[in-house]
């Protein structure tokens, strides 16, 4: 299973799934794609979905939003 998550750190909804990732100690499981520090993320991530709105957690290419749902999702 392939896991992204577009985020950026000043966000308060990311760092919500942030904190869980590392309580869950899944670091290491996800791909992440800051999209203050790049760009060509936000892009992307608006080319696929037609939205900038992050946290934002792809499971297999697939788009998940809302940080309470990515959090209970994990």
């Amino acid at each position: 299973m392939k896991l992204e998550l577009y985020y950026y750190e000043q966000c308060p909804f990311c760092r919500i799934v942030l904190e869980k990732i590392k309580s869950l100690g899944l670091q290491d499981s996800i791909e992440f794609k800051n999209t203050m520090e790049s760009p060509q993320f936000r892009t992307d991530h608006l080319n696929i979905t037609g939205r900038t709105t992050v946290p934002c957690l792809y499971v297999d290419g697939e788009p998940m939003f809302e940080s309470s749902d990515i959090a209970n999702w994990l």
